[in-house]
């Protein structure tokens, strides 16, 4: 086999194993440890690596949804307290998790990760917590929440022409009827599409709450082709941040995604699959857009944010997700996109690849 097209960085990093949990509505019996513990498991399994082998433990999540200052510390029990770990966190998406990790491996620190993210959104209101990363003099004090501003971004595609109700409706419908293949998915198969929630986002626009894991494997040139048959190889990762004012921001476009694509190479050759996370059915309309995405495309086969959406944990599906596909030959290069922040505020852009005959 020969290796993935043109690297752009100094050394080849791919995703070499993917696992998950199933996503739920509430895991009330079950701490963050006792989650996470067991997709750690599964992930190394599927490397036959060991904790202690590993160069580089990264993880994300969030104190606000757990409620207490840092509370990633508890869960590296979840990872194992022996032998010591070179170890750090992101307060942020696992995505960018990842990058972290990408970024030590390519510094030649390290030539294997375990990047793992977790969230359990079941205990509180997402909707009300979300409204804290909001700026706290202008927007804050309004306390309007992620459906809410979902709504407005939705409103103005709606307003500009380039989306309507039927076409949100389409984009949730496929959503859900492709994680019926998923069995990780939270919402799968046919789910109605509700009431208004803000409109013109009805309940299947908006993404379900639940708690959830992920956790992947990155390694470095020819061992990741020792411990996979077909690695995911990172050809290019770059994220890019908006203004955090929404009034500076023109909320039917996405030129921060448009950024991290234009400089992971996305437009260099095309791609047959993208997993694109975008928590409202509006939001696959911008991001669409700002990719290029054909009609080609297989968008989300997973299912996407719109069957499962664990806060902190759903970006890095969708990396995993897309490796997955190319690990199975169901894939030959893929775009993975991770968002935070209101409105798609905040996006990472990856571009995996498997090798060529």
């Amino acid at each position: 086999m020969t290796g993935p097209r043109t690297s752009r960085y100094a050394r080849d990093v791919a995703v070499v194993a993917f696992a998950q949990s199933d996503h739920l509505r509430r895991t009330d019996e079950l701490s963050e440890v006792e989650m996470v513990m067991p997709v750690l498991h599964e992930v190394l399994a599927a490397t036959g690596l060991k904790a202690g082998e590993i160069g580089f433990t990264c993880s994300g999540s969030s104190d606000y949804l757990a409620g207490r200052a840092f509370s990633f510390t508890m869960t590296l029990d979840g990872v194992g307290a022996w032998p010591p770990i070179s170890e750090s966190h992101v307060e942020m998406d696992g995505a960018w998790a990842l990058y972290e990790a990408w970024v030590k491996i390519q510094t030649g620190e390290a030539d294997t990760a375990l990047v793992y993210s977790y969230g359990k959104s079941s205990p509180g209101s997402v909707r009300d917590v979300l409204t804290r990363q909001l700026d706290p003099y202008y927007l804050a004090p309004l306390w309007p929440d992620s459906v809410a501003l979902a709504a407005l971004q939705a409103q103005a595609l709606v307003d500009a022409g380039e989306t309507d109700e039927t076409d949100l409706a389409a984009i949730a419908a496929r959503s859900r009827a492709d994680a019926a293949n998923n069995p990780h998915a939270q919402l799968r198969g046919a789910v109605p599409q509700g009431d208004y929630q803000v409109r013109p986002l009805r309940t299947g626009d908006c993404p379900p709450v639940g708690d959830g894991v992920a956790a992947v494997v990155l390694a470095a040139g020819d061992l990741a082709r020792q411990l996979c048959e077909r690695p995911a190889w990172i050809t290019g990762i770059d994220h890019r941040i908006e203004a955090h004012g929404l009034g500076l921001r023109d909320l039917t476009d996405s030129p921060s995604t448009r950024t991290a694509a234009q400089h992971a190479g996305l437009f260099d050759a095309p791609v047959d699959t993208a997993e694109l996370h975008a928590p409202f059915s509006s939001q696959e309309v911008v991001l669409r857009k700002a990719l290029g995405l054909g009609d080609t495309v297989a968008v989300n086969p997973s299912g996407g944010a719109l069957a499962a959406n664990p806060m902190m944990a759903a970006g890095l599906i969708r990396i995993g997700e897309a490796a997955a596909r190319i690990h199975r030959g169901a894939s030959d290069r893929a775009v993975a996109h991770a968002t935070s922040g209101p409105c798609l505020q905040q996006n990472l852009v990856a571009v995996l690849e498997g090798d060529r005959a």
